[in-house]
């Protein structure tokens, strides 16, 4: 049988979906780009916030159309959105015919046999379930780049976040399992991984009753065909000295850390439920940089929360000024059902939101230009994402940027180079988020 399938929403996300794109190949179904050919059409969901919700809903509409125009047999709907709303799905979407939840993701098989025999299930599993041994993959991304999903759920309980009622609990994944899955995707030709978790910084306190992130990294450094490793979701309190001098000593793992910091006023973390003060935040900041002279620092922060005075995210943008983030990204903060945030008072107008957004994205903005422009003479390692034939250039990134969210590094050449390569670029101009470069010669190198 042919299957359309459809992964929506972030990168932890995108790892359940190859993790049942392994399961629903095992049984001899095969993936197909044509959704009116496919007798199984998935749409693995996001619920995060409003504008991700939306574009489930579109899609999980868009599919029931075809649905109705093609050959689709079973309409399945998994992940946050079906986790949240299996109800409300089941009855509005007629067309859907099964709902699977963010926990019982290794049922996907079950819910396709159901399906095909005439059956509507609706598979939900305990909020604090753990699918295990899951490690066979089908690649829905780059196959040089490969994301590492260490853990599930979280602790932290943000009053903005929906995510623990979504995704449980904080859960490691045992490390064996971790090390056997990363080398099966060396195996099939990932030479980047990217650790992801809902907080990577705190893996294993639940299961080896202290954080094991560093041995981890360096075990995953040992297996052949890693070439560079990537640490995304790093809470800012949770860095440690140890996991610091970790990235330090281990050449594999890239010089980048993700540490999404939401604000820097010490009211609105404090009514964010964070764990940090703005006096936390540049001390750590400080550590970091102390320690990784060279690192890229990427963080996120949330624009017009509750109860934000224009006094407050004044302080922000002069913060995103003098802390001279390498990446940031901004969201408008969203109000979301069942979360404290969403009935706190002093909700902020839409309008001002992104208008305040669209103001820490200009300071950053500067940052970002001036850094790029003193990149000009470097010789940067970088690793080939693909060929532009248009500009017969080939698209690369430094350590300084990961995939589908960061810059790139464009540069000519005289022969074919594989995606996935590593090499030495000398950058000789500056384009705004972009770097251009030319390949260095081994002399150079």
């Amino acid at each position: 049988m042919k299957l359309f399938f459809v992964s929506l929403g972030c990168d932890k996300n995108l790892v359940d979906s190859e993790k049942m794109l392994a399961l629903l190949t095992a049984h001899e179904i095969t993936v197909t780009e044509d959704v009116r050919e496919a007798e199984i059409i998935i749409v693995n969901t996001c619920s995060f916030i409003h504008d991700a919700k939306q574009e489930s809903i579109e899609t999980i509409l868009e599919m029931a159309q075809m649905k109705e125009e093609g050959n689709c047999l079973a309409l399945i709907v998994t992940g946050c959105l079906a986790q949240r709303y299996a109800g409300e799905i089941r009855e509005e979407i007629p067309e859907v015919d099964a709902v699977v939840g963010t926990t019982a993701y290794d049922a996907i098989w079950e819910a396709v046999e159901k399906c095909l025999e005439g059956e509507k299930p609706c598979l939900m599993r305990d909020i604090q379930y753990m699918p295990e041994g899951l490690t066979e993959r089908v690649a829905a991304s780059t196959g040089h780049t490969a994301y590492l999903k260490i853990a599930e759920g979280c602790n932290k309980r943000c009053t903005y976040c929906i995510i623990p009622a979504l995704r449980g609990n904080y859960r490691s994944v045992p490390m064996e399992e971790l090390l056997e899955e990363a080398a099966q995707l060396a195996r099939r030709g990932a030479k980047e991984l990217l650790i992801i978790a809902q907080e990577t910084t705190v893996y294993g306190m639940d299961l080896y009753q202290e954080k094991k992130l560093p041995e981890l990294l360096k075990k995953l450094c040992e297996i052949p065909g890693i070439e560079w490793i990537r640490l995304l979701y790093c809470y800012p309190e949770e860095i440690t000295e140890e996991l610091l001098v970790t990235i330090k000593q281990e050449h594999k793992i890239c010089h980048y850390l993700d540490l999404p910091i939401q604000h820097c006023c010490d009211d609105i973390l404090k009514r964010m439920g964070r764990k940090t003060t703005k006096t936390d935040l540049i001390e750590k900041i400080s550590m970091i940089r102390e320690i990784l002279p060279d690192v890229a620092l990427r963080t996120t922060l949330i624009s017009g929360f509750p109860g934000e005075t224009e006094k407050q995210h004044k302080e922000c943008v002069e913060f995103v000024a003098d802390m001279k983030f390498d990446r940031l990204g901004v969201f408008p903060y969203s109000p979301e059902e069942g979360t404290p945030a969403a009935e706190y008072d002093g909700q902020i107008p839409e309008e001002t939101k992104r208008q305040w957004a669209d103001e820490l994205m200009e300071a950053e903005q500067e940052v970002i230009f001036r850094q790029n422009e003193g990149c000009i003479g470097r010789r940067l390692s970088v690793i080939v994402d693909g060929y532009l034939p248009e500009e017969e250039v080939y698209v690369a990134r430094s350590y300084r940027d990961a995939p589908d969210i960061d810059g790139c590094v464009f540069f000519p050449a005289a022969y074919e180079i594989l995606s996935g390569t590593v090499l030495s670029v000398q950058v000789t101009d500056a384009r705004g988020y972009d770097l251009i470069g030319e390949i260095c010669s081994e002399e150079e190198e």
